[in-house]
């Protein structure tokens, strides 16, 4: 069972749970995400599948050496990537969100070198698997979420040397 003021992941956000009521003889959470302070979640504390704890600061390392071999996505049909981009943000996984990240920068660092406009569905599931997945570390990590950005990226490139 989780305590108030721990950090946890539900459904895709990273919340915090701010108190522990009592309704109708059963106990609920009461999450706030990170992103939006203005919302309040209550999630039952039996049968919370959607609720897990957020990862340590090692997992997070390990998980950051994992980065240079996570492969992009390969795939030449638009509407068949987005798809593809759907199902990785659905499974949440870390792994999942890294592949999104390095496909879509690496579709968009080649628009930009071509002198072309970079994809809108590309910058937005870009946006959307950092969010997520630099939210998580942050908490993790405890760093802002800009620091932990400059912290994965330089711990890559130490990785790639």
């Amino acid at each position: 069972m989780y305590k108030v003021n721990d950090f946890v992941v539900y459904k895709r956000d990273v919340c915090k749970i701010i108190n522990i009521k009592k309704v109708n003889e059963k106990d609920y959470y009461v999450l706030v995400p990170v992103n939006d302070e203005t919302l309040t979640i209550d999630v039952p504390v039996n049968g919370i599948s959607n609720v897990k704890s957020i990862i340590s600061a090692s997992e997070v390392d390990e998980i950051i050496k994992k980065i240079p071999k996570i492969e992009i996505i390969k795939c030449d049909n638009d509407k068949l990537l987005e798809l593809e981009y759907r199902k990785l943000l659905n499974e949440m996984t870390h792994e999942g969100l890294i592949k999104i990240i390095k496909t879509t920068y690496v579709r968009n660092k080649e628009r930009i070198d071509n002198k072309r406009k970079i994809g809108e569905k590309d910058d937005t599931y870009f946006k959307r698997a950092e969010k997520l997945l630099y939210t998580e570390f942050s908490i993790a990590l405890n760093k802002t979420y800009d620091e932990t950005k400059d912290y994965v990226v330089s711990k890559v490139i130490e990785y790639l040397k």
